[in-house]
């Protein structure tokens, strides 16, 4: 496999080979020991399949599949070159950001959109120190920490990597269960309605009604927007907890009102 190109055309994704989490560790061990290419090419082939369901969140912007795919492979190989064994995370969760950061570096220098240099320079800041602290903590960094590594506002950080940020449908979906999909568009709604202030008064009344963990993983999840995993973290619990609480909560929400 060449580590600049790499071509997926005409391949069957169905065929890739999936590595089980003990087998990329072993791999990675003896990259480290020996600098095996033959690992790290195994290694690379085994984990084509997490870069395919990464690159899917980026499709459907103009964007040729096969270059996106090449892309997401430097942000996987980056990931074995700055994964530290010490740690103790999962080699796919380390991977995801340092493939989504590649990614996205390369949609923010061709973006169409123009932004001011101040923004777009706050941007590259925040999009370095994001990879950098991957690396150091081994996760996705959340926004108050990058903030705190740059000496910046995390109000201007938000808004500078909003900016350089491509613009989503309002029909974009922002979070699903088995029954219900909201959209972005469901979002959106005129604040001088008199049924939406109603509604907003119900909803007030029904988070009242909830447990005090129920209402500390609402706000964490949809006033500070942390992601499941990260609210898990804070709290101490499970991420499949905070799913089952989130979802019951929510729940008892739309019954209230």
């Amino acid at each position: 496999m060449a580590y600049n190109k790499v071509v997926i055309a005409g391949i069957n994704t169905s065929e890739l080979t999936v590595l089980k989490e003990a087998e990329k560790i072993a791999l990675l061990k003896e990259i480290r020991d020996t600098g095996s290419r033959e690992a790290r090419d195994k290694l690379i082939k085994g984990n084509l399949r997490l870069v395919l369901s990464v690159i899917q969140r980026f499709t459907g912007r103009g964007e040729d599949i096969d270059d996106l795919f090449q892309i997401g492979v430097v942000g996987l190989i980056k990931a074995i070159n700055n994964f530290d064994l010490t740690k103790e995370v999962r080699f796919s969760t380390y991977c995801v950001p340092m493939i989504s950061g590649e990614l996205r570096r390369h949609l923010r220098d061709y973006s169409p959109v123009k932004v001011s240099r101040s923004l777009r320079d706050l941007a590259y800041k925040a999009i370095q120190s994001r990879e950098k602290l991957t690396i150091q903590l081994q996760r996705e960094p959340d926004m108050d920490e990058i903030a705190n590594d740059i000496g910046e506002k995390r109000a201007d950080v938000v808004i500078a990597l909003e900016s350089i940020s491509d613009p989503v449908s309002l029909y974009e979906p922002v979070y699903s269960d088995s029954e219900d999909t909201v959209y972005i568009l469901d979002q959106i709604g005129d604040k001088n309605d008199v049924e939406s202030r109603m509604d907003e008064i119900s909803i007030r009344d029904a988070i009242k009604e909830l447990g005090e963990r129920e209402r500390r993983i609402l706000h964490l999840r949809f006033l500070k927007g942390l992601t499941q995993t990260e609210v898990a973290n804070e709290i101490g619990i499970s991420q499949a907890q905070v799913s089952r609480l989130e979802k019951g909560a929510i729940n008892r929400i739309k019954e209230s009102i």
